[in-house]
């Protein structure tokens, strides 16, 4: 009976499931793509439909299906097994609950309590007012049942006490951040009286819970009450890596390549409404440096409908400031009715929405606009204080053509020369309170390889795609190669034609087979349809040429030592001999230089 793994592996293409996530561009046999895992312009991310794997030729990062989607949501293999068994429609096991871990019992507890207020919200009394409050907003009947809007109710202790009716102790329901402790011991509702946005992982699993305060007096207590309410950060939220709305917009910003930033629940929920659905909020937080990792896979635009005050130190400005450094191209939408959100604005015309979003200013010329309106550009002053504004963004700016570019525009609107506006942006350093997230960048290059182990990979991946390549290793070059790729051409030399075919078949360690695999993949990419020029052969010899001369220059750093201890103890004769030697090799090396 084959396992969960394999069944998936046989009912998916991993061809389906990575075109998914980034888009495909078929070459050959196979597929490319740019790579999501690091910075890139050229497509280095290639996938094998007949091995089902994929390797980035850029950044090292490879693997299989579960590898890939693993990489890309950030997951760990768990939930990897789990996003593609209901895609495959393959039925896990279900665990004793007895042996449930934490997680999952969060997970069931965060879902029972959506359904909880789901039911508030259309068959309360009072949820039925807030319904019918979200009604006249202009969210529709379709879209609260689609993000799961609910209600909680004014009373103290009624989702506690429908999830301990569930089995789940005060404990675990303090834990998700749905309840409160008081000094005086008493456990309470953390969210009464509220409308409820449930907040999504990108697996579409219910992690966390916002709260927008309803009161059927409208009045006093939504006054004295904070408007909106999160939970605190759980085991399974946190409100620094988490965007609302994402779970449903990745594929709808791959589509578009631009993602569009709002503030709220609402804007998200009202904006999907009128068509636009690559959208996502930070939910009144700033944007962090987990959350732009997260959208830079999808997508390196962004379009920002905030509230965008450039002034002083602001935490939406440095979220921006933040997003640009990292290499994020920003757009603002800066005609909004003014004191109008995006809801409000899509509830009255979702056309003029639509409009603001096409009509967007890059960030620069909308940093320039407010710039040069606050402040006097014809005095001293003034020049000095929008100097200070512009300089920091214009810095920030990757490419250095399109740096220079504005550099001169801003020296052109304040009537200064270009060398002083060049040299007061030297002053200003690009340090962010963030850093970037380098994680995977720095886990796919723990390991540097050496030149001999650059140049063995080249020769196997040329034969594995070229299998009369292998009647040019001829005995004597093997002490050219490591051990292990010694073993792996000596099995080569019995069996070449199943060899190529089927290696998996001999006797190797599941590392050693994987690593052949991924090597053919690189082999068949080098020699493909379009790579005509590249002559197998000539690659071939080209690699053994290399690998002798890199074998000669070790044995003469290994003379030359010898020489010294020589030379050291007086030894004449020893040292005349290994002098012939070192010539010897030293001639074979210019012969070889020379070819």
């Amino acid at each position: 009976m084959s396992s969960p793994i394999d069944e998936i592996k046989e009912r998916l293409d991993i061809v389906d499931v990575i075109s998914s996530y980034i888009k495909l561009e078929k070459t050959g046999a196979n597929y490319r793509a740019i790579c999501p895992f690091h910075s890139e312009k050229k497509p280095s991310l290639f996938v094998s439909p007949t091995r089902q794997i994929w390797k980035c030729f850029g950044c090292g990062a490879s693997g299989d299906v579960f590898g890939f989607v693993k990489q890309i949501e950030g997951v760990e293999f768990g939930d990897a097994l789990r996003i593609l068994a209901k895609r495959a429609g393959v039925e896990l096991r279900k665990q004793n609950p007895q042996i449930q871990t934490a997680r999952k019992r969060f997970y069931e507890l965060c879902e029972l309590a959506t359904k909880f207020f789901e039911k508030q919200l259309h068959e309360g009394s009072t949820g039925q007012k807030a319904k019918q409050y979200l009604l006249q907003r202009g969210i529709s009947e379709q879209s609260i049942k689609k993000w799961r809007v609910g209600f909680a109710p004014e009373t103290w202790e009624s989702l506690l006490s429908f999830l301990k009716t569930k089995g789940f102790s005060v404990g675990e329901i303090e834990r998700v951040g749905l309840a409160l402790t008081s000094d005086k011991g008493k456990t309470y509702d953390r969210f009464r009286s509220r409308i409820i946005f449930p907040i999504f992982d990108l697996n579409s699993q219910i992690i966390g819970f916002g709260g927008r305060v309803f009161s059927t007096s409208r009045g006093k207590e939504e006054q004295t009450t904070a408007k909106y309410l999160n939970i605190p950060n759980t085991m399974l939220y946190n409100k620094s890596k988490v965007l609302y709305g994402l779970n449903k917009a990745k594929v709808p910003i791959r589509k578009e390549d631009a993602c569009v930033l709002v503030e709220g629940y609402t804007d998200v929920i009202m904006s999907c409404q009128a068509g636009i659905e690559n959208v996502v909020s930070t939910s009144g937080t700033a944007l962090t440096s987990q959350q732009l990792s997260l959208l830079k896979r999808y997508s390196k635009n962004l379009i920002t409908a905030f509230d965008m005050d450039i002034a002083g130190d602001s935490a939406t400005k440095r979220g921006i400031d933040l997003a640009q450094s990292q290499g994020f191209d920003i757009k603002v939408v800066a005609n909004l009715p003014e004191g109008k959100d995006p809801a409000e604005v899509i509830s009255i015309n979702a056309e003029d929405w639509k409009k603001a979003i096409e009509q967007a200013n890059s960030i620069i010329d909308f940093y320039f606009k407010n710039a040069f309106s606050m402040f006097d550009s014809k005095t001293a002053e003034g020049k000095r204080k929008i100097s200070r504004m512009l300089l920091p963004v214009i810095k920030r700016v990757e490419n250095k053509i399109e740096q220079s570019s504005w550099l001169k525009e801003l020296a052109v609107k304040l009537q200064v020369s270009e060398e002083s506006v060049e040299q007061e942006s030297k002053k200003y350093s690009l340090a962010l309170s963030e850093p970037t997230n380098k994680t995977v960048t720095k886990n796919l290059s723990s390991h540097q390889k050496t030149r001999r182990e650059l140049i063995e990979e080249k020769v196997l991946s040329l034969l594995l795609n070229y299998v009369r390549g292998i009647d040019l290793i001829k005995d004597d070059c093997l002490d050219y190669f490591s051990s292990q790729v010694r073993d792996i051409l000596l099995n080569f030399k019995e069996k070449p034609k199943d060899f190529s075919k089927n290696f998996k078949q001999f006797n190797f360690s599941e590392e050693v087979k994987d690593f052949l695999n991924f090597l053919a993949l690189q082999g068949e990419i080098a020699t493909g349809k379009d790579k005509e020029d590249i002559n197998p052969e000539e690659e071939i010899l080209t690699c053994l040429n290399e690998l002798e001369s890199l074998m000669i220059k070790e044995k003469l750093a290994d003379l030359s030592v010898s020489i010294r201890e020589a030379e050291r103890d007086k030894d004449q004769e020893k040292m005349k001999k290994i002098s012939r030697e070192f010539n010897q090799f030293t001639e074979k090396l210019a012969i070889i230089n020379n070819q």
